[in-house]
């Protein structure tokens, strides 16, 4: 996985991923031009994007009768010393609130398997296990690029 992010103006960014591009931005109270989403919006979409297509894949191994998945995602962020379960050294949490929705002629075993196999997507995994940043710092001549 990789991605290359440009910003030159504003607070709008091109993003590169192979051969696409995609843009986020900052709403205008918060310095943008509200012309694209937020980075924390494109992060909930694509939790909840992959956990679709974990979910849809299972599926179509299994020969189960999914016909298509919703995903909604919240992220709340909390202070820790507000949030019960909080542990650690941290001064905030993120809540993830996942909303799915499954259609088509499954049973309630098959809906419960296919929530636990979402939930386990690769970006589920990564938000959900320890990330260690490792930022490399380059210093750059121009900055028409």
């Amino acid at each position: 996985m990789k991605a290359a992010s440009k910003l030159r103006e504003g607070a709008r960014t091109s993003v590169r991923m192979r051969g696409f591009t995609i843009h986020m931005d900052e709403p205008r109270d918060a310095g943008g031009d509200d012309s694209a989403p937020t980075p924390q919006e494109m992060l909930a979409g694509s939790l909840g994007s992959c956990m679709a297509i974990t979910a849809k894949m299972y599926a179509e191994r299994k020969g189960w009768p999914l016909e298509g998945v919703d995903v909604s995602i919240e992220i709340v962020r909390f202070l820790a010393s507000d949030y019960p379960s909080a542990a650690g050294q941290t001064g905030y949490v993120h809540e993830i609130r996942e909303d799915v929705t499954l259609y088509g002629p499954l049973d309630d075993q098959q809906r419960s398997r296919l929530l636990q196999i979402a939930q386990r997507c690769p970006v589920s995994r990564a938000l959900g296990t320890p990330s260690y940043f490792v930022a490399n710092l380059h210093a750059g001549e121009s900055s028409d690029n």
